[in-house]
């Protein structure tokens, strides 16, 4: 599926692989209108392990082939990563131009101290990211079991890894300590942040809604199935909500976010749960779906009557409102506050009462602009300008990808 020709004649295919998922895109070496990368198609291959499929859209929003099973290699074998991967780059090779990929891009969630931009993948690259993988448990070990899986495939093709720590690594270092000794520190316990490729992204595109405010004061919230908060500032990232791991700051879909940490010994102490008990807790039980005991997504607790999942929705504003207030304060005031993601870009009601609760730091909410799911939605008058920015993480590592394979960067 690969050859040599390089940019001029490849496609760049951008993988962002979960446990039981792997989402991915195809990008084009020609820039559209706007001087990107053209997305050629994206997709999913979801239920991995399961009975999985892959769905796909071309760059019109078309259906592309409707469903493809991912056959098992036996019938006790569920199919995993490795034949997933397979049908995908099987299923890419008739639609990509010239059948050619020039390279793959992967969204890695962790690249601790050493790795603050993208970088080529090498054996010792792997293997200094494998070593993160208790950083990131959820994520790290499957987004490079995808590029261990296409190294085995397509041992020709460059693979490009793109790290979500990067963007906040430049962040000054009282935003990045913990008040622990210095020893501690040394061995990178440190604030990380993650969400950076969603970040990064967004301070890109700043400009062309805020003009020059967009090197003003202003706090982007990620809100998804995973959440976080990040203040900018000249589109830099000055401090955010998630430190060491992903865990920490805003209370998520499944995640506890901020957390006393004499709440783990006692855990451990006096309600007896083992490390791995405790690591199942706080990724996979708690936030939206622990405090509702109904759903982790927020769609389902919106729709639903139960007074369980107005307290997860009362929690969860409430978290995000707090956080606010304290970037504001690392930032020394508020210009603008940007929402993005899915719960941020799709839930009008979310928007509108972090809004209200911000109104002490001067946002002035538009009601039907906000339920029109507007670009701007605060009124003319506000002195704090409300904004519903998509992200593009995916454009992010093409971007990346690109440059990288371009100047044959390596780690």
């Amino acid at each position: 599926m690969t050859d040599e020709r390089g940019p001029s004649g490849g496609s760049i295919v951008v993988l962002n692989a979960g446990s039981s998922s792997i989402k991915f895109a195809a990008f084009g070496s020609n820039k559209g209108a706007a001087g990107v990368p053209e997305r050629l198609l994206h997709g999913e291959i979801d239920g991995i392990g399961r009975s999985a499929r892959l769905v796909a859209w071309g760059h019109d929003g078309t259906s592309l082939s409707g469903e493809a099973v991912v056959a098992a290699e036996a019938e006790a074998s569920p199919p995993g990563h490795a034949q997933a991967l397979r049908l995908l780059f099987e299923w890419l090779e008739g639609r990509l131009p010239g059948r050619n990929v020039w390279g793959v891009a992967h969204r890695v969630v962790h690249g601790g101290e050493h790795f603050i931009g993208p970088v080529r993948v090498t054996p010792e690259v792997l293997a200094q990211l494998d070593a993160l993988s208790p950083l990131a448990p959820l994520h790290q070990p499957h987004n490079l079991a995808a590029i261990r899986v296409i190294a085995a495939l397509e041992p020709g093709l460059p693979q490009v890894a793109c790290f979500d720590t990067a963007f906040h690594a430049r962040q000054d270092w009282v935003a990045q300590a913990y008040a622990l000794p210095r020893r501690i520190r040394d061995a990178g316990v440190r604030r990380y942040g993650f969400h950076g490729l969603s970040y990064e992204y967004i301070a890109g595109v700043l400009p062309s809604h805020l003009g020059a405010r967009a090197d003003a004061r202003v706090v982007v919230a990620h809100l998804g199935n995973g959440a976080s908060m990040c203040a900018l500032r000249e589109r830099r990232s000055i401090a955010t909500t998630m430190g060491f791991t992903a865990l920490d700051g805003l209370m998520m879909g499944t995640r506890c976010g901020n957390l006393d940490p004499g709440v783990v010994m006692y855990l451990a102490s006096e309600m007896h749960l083992g490390p791995a008990e405790i690591e199942k807790l706080l990724y996979q039980e708690s936030g939206l779906l622990g405090v509702s005991e109904i759903s982790a997504d927020m769609r389902a607790l919106e729709a639903s009557d139960d007074p369980r999942a107005r307290a997860a929705i009362d929690l969860f504003v409430h978290c995000i409102a707090c956080q606010l207030g304290g970037l504001a304060a690392a930032l020394g005031g508020l210009d603008a506050l940007v929402f993005t993601a899915g719960i941020g870009e799709h839930s009008a009601t979310v928007r509108r009462r972090v809004c209200e609760s911000a109104a002490w730091l001067g946002v002035e909410l538009d009601g039907a602009a906000n339920q029109a799911h507007a670009t701007r939605i605060s009124t003319a008058g506000s002195r704090v300008s409300a904004w519903v920015i998509p992200t593009n993480e995916e454009l992010m590592l093409a971007q990346h990808a690109q440059a990288v394979l371009a100047c044959g960067k390596t780690g």
